[in-house]
């Protein structure tokens, strides 16, 4: 237990013996000189409370029963009122439970009894500044776990704020988005670009790390596509322009995986770029499913100069593109198994979809029931673009 006890500690002792002072000093002598523990002393329970409330450096109370003025027992009901964090040992009479009962009712951490027996006083202040130790170690990991649930509360009111809250549905198509959060990480987002002739623009992205600096991440790498899009066209192009811009100020060594795609509603044509990201999934109107073809780009943010393929598709009447994340396909049971992208296909094999707002919900209901009580590690996100049937 010594070796836990590193650092330096004030033990206040209270007994109106004024023989009690110079026998400690004796007795802890070598610990006094080491500068493991120091001394001070005080007479009563009111000298007691002055010297707590003008030294707060003192750790710990060895305080006798019977006192003038203010006894033990009373002292220990003041002192958490003063410091909570002090810890008390008292020093009562052999064979005085009563008192004892109440001093330990009353706050006391431990109790020697007289005639002090010195080799027991110092294990009881060795235990008891050990308690206290692992006690503020606690408090401060408490601290930090408040400090980190608040920057996740902020981060998850970030990613929030910038995800889309209402969502195109015309004669020719409707667009459906949903997030489920895991422990507010703030890393997943979608979005929603209406382009020039009708198109619209769909992204889905995933960011690495956790908490306020993923958010700031997302949040810019959104801006960045939003602004290369509108401003660009091509989604290889956005791609590539969207990387090199988050590499030029990338301290934190960050990266985004996504997909963006460019449909005409009028025509069904879909182009899209894939940067690391989780392969798209287009069901068919009997149920089957296709993934679009790979075009074989990394995730952005990792190095400059980057170009990014891009490739196409037709979306016929009644199909229903699926954009989502890798929270989807890696959720894991109990047993340690993902859902899959197998999983996700078989959800529409029976039930193909009838609207983007179902197959969202179809896809969030399958994973939770797969993954149970299981904790999460990643946010659920999806984004559905259902081509209206003939």
């Amino acid at each position: 237990m010594q070796d836990a006890l590193q650092d330096s500690y004030k033990i206040l002792v209270v007994d109106d013996e004024p023989d009690l002072e110079p026998l400690i000093l004796q007795r802890m002598r070598r610990n006094i000189r080491s500068g493991r523990y120091s001394f001070v002393f005080a007479g009563n329970g009111i000298e007691a409370l002055e010297r707590l409330t003008t030294e707060p450096d003192i750790d710990m109370v060895v305080s006798d029963i019977n006192m003038p003025q203010m006894d033990g027992l009373t002292l220990l009901e003041q002192i958490p009122k003063v410091d909570p964090n002090v810890r008390s040992v008292i020093i009562s009479a052999y064979g005085d439970m009563r008192n004892i009962r109440t001093a330990m009712n009353r706050g006391a951490f431990d109790f020697v009894t007289k005639p002090l027996d010195f080799e027991d006083l110092q294990i009881t202040i060795d235990r008891t500044l050990q308690h206290m130790s692992e006690w503020k170690e606690a408090l401060q990991s408490r601290d930090k776990l408040v400090a980190l649930q608040n920057e996740l509360d902020v981060a998850s009111k970030m990613q929030q704020s910038i995800l889309p809250t209402s969502f195109p549905e015309t004669p020719e198509f409707e667009i459906y988005g949903n997030m489920n959060p895991a422990r507010n990480v703030g890393g997943d987002f979608y979005d929603l670009i209406p382009m020039d002739n009708g198109r619209v623009g769909l992204c889905v992205a995933d960011v690495s790390d956790k908490g306020v600096p993923a958010a700031l991440f997302m949040m810019s790498s959104r801006t960045l596509l939003k602004g290369s899009a509108i401003g660009m066209g091509d989604p290889g192009g956005v791609l590539s322009e969207v990387n090199t811009l988050l590499t030029e100020n990338n301290e934190t060594m960050m990266f985004v995986t996504l997909v963006y795609a460019l449909y005409d509603p009028e025509t069904g044509y879909l182009t899209y770029a894939n940067g690391g990201h989780c392969n798209p999934l287009v069901v068919h109107p009997d149920g089957s499913s296709t993934e679009l073809a790979l075009t074989g780009g990394v995730a952005l943010g990792v190095m400059p100069g980057l170009d990014y393929q891009e490739d196409s598709a037709t979306l016929n009447p009644g199909d229903t593109l699926i954009l989502y994340t890798d929270g989807v396909s890696e959720a894991m049971n109990a047993s340690g198994e993902e859902f899959g992208v197998e999983r996700l296909q078989r959800i529409f094999a029976n039930q193909p979809p009838t609207s983007a707002r179902m197959t969202i919900e179809a896809i969030m209901q399958a994973v939770s029931d797969f993954a149970g009580d299981t904790p999460q590690s990643d946010d659920v996100t999806c984004l559905v673009l259902r081509r209206s049937p003939r």
